[in-house]
């Protein structure tokens, strides 16, 4: 989801630069659709780390990551300006530059941020090889029951 986020909003950046507006829109199209998919999903993402934040707040930064904190304040930013852009002509404006370019920085924070729990997130999302016959899941997380019959 990420990649999807990312490459459109550095495609419509470029085609800003050009000189068709249907190309530009194009890009519009497609970085507010796939934004709008990445938003509901890092909603997701922060509700299954909120203890995380509720420390903060309660306890301070102690030995919590900097790093994720500037990434969700640099997300929020990134967000509240793409907000404001849906009611902007976009093209060539100044909060759109804007956005462009804390979007970079989120693009390189979330890299890092990614790259960092990157042996959690394997371990996380180990696929289970089903063999030719079928395998009923129940409603655990991968759980396999052998066939039925």
């Amino acid at each position: 989801m990420f990649v999807l986020s990312a490459f459109p909003g550095i495609g419509l950046h470029i085609a800003g630069h050009g000189n068709s507006h249907e190309v530009w829109h194009n890009w519009a199209v497609f970085h507010v659709l796939t934004n709008f998919l990445f938003f509901v999903a890092a909603i997701f993402h922060i509700t299954t780390h909120w203890g995380w934040y509720k420390g903060i707040i309660k306890n301070g930064l102690g030995k919590k990551s900097k790093i994720t904190v500037v990434l969700s304040v640099v997300f929020l930013l990134v967000s509240v300006t793409g907000i404001i852009l849906l009611g902007v002509n976009g093209e060539n404006s100044d909060i759109g530059l804007l956005h462009y370019k804390i979007g970079i920085a989120l693009i390189i924070l979330s890299i890092g941020h990614i790259l960092k729990r990157i042996h959690f997130l394997r371990k996380s999302l180990k696929f289970v090889r089903l063999p030719t016959r079928y395998h009923y899941f129940s409603n655990n997380w991968l759980k396999v029951y052998p066939p039925i019959g």
